[in-house]
């Protein structure tokens, strides 16, 4: 059963193929944490100047094609999440849905939304939209790209996180565990490291550089099997970039959580490089995680 004293889940949706694969991901997870889902619609156009202002039959028909949207988008949630108890709200706003998404994702349990939007006048809405969430949001931001991995195949995947042994990736590992734990899969950790420093080091130096880089990872995970012992990982160590290892590893995911910012990031870098590059390569669902 739904809990309205829950934080909720709010997905946004503009009609794109991308923002319906977002509510049913959205449907899915609000089904698993048992928690309500809002989802949101912004008919709000832009400012044409003072000689050019909308009429009341103007704004009628942008309400009553913004509740079309909705209508569709909760119809979705519901068949998605047909054995749930769906608690469900929409609602037509007529704020930009940036600068309200932002608002909103102080008191929210995750924002979800499409990576890519509609074209036309609304070109690169949605895309826009998940760029800026993911930058800004006080909470955690889901971006789901084409395919919102819930058919029976994808969700019996595990769920993938990047580990680099910084204090953001903390709570990037705590999500995981709790999604990989309420889907009923595995979890996979992976922690990539490389010699920065471009000198050849000998074999020995190798070693003792992957030791340490094992034993970090083995830190970072010190407890979850106590905490979540039903949950199988996979702990995985690469020589690679983190953006190429965590693409490549992602095709064998459900799910992909990051942190926001990794290792010798500046403060002042609100997305990280590795979360920023894989917000528009990696194909299957994602989450970015702040370090509050």
């Amino acid at each position: 059963m739904g809990n309205s004293a829950a934080p909720q889940i709010i997905a946004a949706v503009d009609g794109s193929a991308s923002s319906y694969e977002a509510v049913a991901w959205a449907a899915v997870d609000a089904a698993l944490h048992r928690c309500p889902l809002r989802i949101l619609t912004s008919v709000a156009v832009p400012d044409f100047g003072p000689d050019r202002t909308l009429s009341e039959a103007d704004m009628e028909w942008l309400r009553r094609d913004g509740e079309r949207i909705l209508d569709e988008a909760a119809s979705l949630a519901r068949h998605t999440a047909p054995g749930a108890e769906l608690e469900l709200a929409t609602e037509v706003i007529f704020a930009s849905i940036i600068p309200t998404l932002i608002l909103r994702s102080a008191q929210a349990r995750m924002l979800v939304v499409g990576s890519r939007g509609i074209g036309a006048f609304h070109r690169g809405l949605l895309g826009s939209v998940s760029t800026a969430v993911t930058h800004h949001a006080h909470c955690p931001v889901a971006v789901i790209h084409g395919d919102s991995a819930i058919d029976p195949e994808s969700a019996s995947k595990p769920v993938l996180v990047g580990v680099d042994g910084s204090p953001n990736s903390v709570p990037a590992i705590e999500l995981a565990f709790e999604e990989a734990a309420r889907r009923k899969v595995g979890l996979t950790a992976l922690h990539t490291w490389s010699d920065a420093s471009g000198v050849d080091l000998p074999h020995s130096g190798w070693e003792a550089a992957r030791e340490s880089e094992q034993a970090l990872l083995a830190e970072n995970m010190a407890g979850y099997r106590d905490r979540y012992p039903e949950v199988p990982v996979l702990r995985i160590l690469k020589l690679d970039r983190p953006v190429r290892a965590l693409l490549d590893e992602s095709a064998n995911a459900q799910l992909v959580v990051v942190g926001s910012r990794g290792r010798g990031g500046f403060a002042s870098m609100v997305l990280g490089s590795t979360s920023n590059a894989l917000l528009h390569t990696v194909e299957c669902p994602m989450i970015v995680v702040r370090n509050s």
